[in-house]
């Protein structure tokens, strides 16, 4: 399977899914666990995928999203962006709005 099926396959198969450096209980970035700590202060229902893991997945998202940091969060495969969009949504309460009805 190619990078990009692995990246197509994770979006079908979870409508939020984030895209992190670490896991949610070992973060390996204040961002990424910045965008953790938002997620489960709204209750959020999500897969991840540790991007240290798979230096081709890690490279080929960065082309497929057209977003070059990380972390990137998907709802319903697409993009809503990284730890400012996500802290800017949180704060508005559009984050808990965003996730509030998806499930894993």
């Amino acid at each position: 399977m190619s990078a990009i099926e692995k990246i197509q396959d994770q979006l079908s198969r979870n409508n939020v899914v984030l895209y992190m450096k670490g896991t949610p209980d070992f973060p390996q970035c204040g961002f990424s666990g910045r965008v953790v700590q938002l997620l489960q202060a709204s209750n959020a229902r999500y897969a991840y995928v540790n991007i240290l893991e798979d230096a081709e997945l890690r490279e080929t998202l960065k082309q497929y999203s057209n977003w070059p940091t990380y972390p990137q969060l998907y709802v319903k495969g697409e993009l809503i962006g990284g730890c400012d969009i996500i802290s800017d949504l949180y704060s508005k309460g559009e984050l808990q709005a965003l996730v509030a009805a998806e499930t894993v």
